[in-house]
């Protein structure tokens, strides 16, 4: 089972992060968290990267829907969504599969929960009109 779901996008990294924060915003997705990776590396250690940003996206109704089924599920929370340039003019778009990510818990009403956030992600990558490189 594929760990993300993902697309690759004929757009700047700029716009496509734009356009999946439309495209989370419409599935009911805030995005709590906004890490420039490629400026965190170059501060923190000196290193170069190519432009990639992780966008910490957090449905609420669902997030509290996986607390009450499970205190701990905190520590995977929010979904993370990567934004990446993979050439000029080209980014490529990977979510986080919940349901591969919450294997190791053994609690059916939480699999049912990452199953809805599951499809509400791949709805915001297949909305995003790119090429699909992973399989929810």
């Amino acid at each position: 089972m594929a760990y993300y779901i993902s697309t690759s996008l004929d757009l700047p990294i700029a716009d496509a992060a734009e356009r999946v924060e439309a495209a989370l915003s419409k599935e009911g997705f805030g995005v709590l968290t906004r890490i420039d990776l490629a400026k965190t590396l170059k501060e923190k250690i000196g290193e170069s990267f190519h432009p990639y940003l992780i966008l910490g996206a957090c449905n609420p109704k669902l997030a509290f829907e996986a607390l009450q089924a499970e205190d701990k599920v905190g520590t995977m929370l929010p979904c993370n969504v990567v934004v990446q340039e993979t050439g000029p003019g080209r980014s490529e778009v990977a979510a986080i599969d919940p349901v591969a990510s919450m294997q190791a818990i053994d609690n059916p009403t939480l699999k049912a929960a990452a199953e809805r956030v599951r499809e509400k992600l791949a709805a915001v990558v297949g909305s995003l009109g790119g090429t699909q490189d992973g399989s929810p």
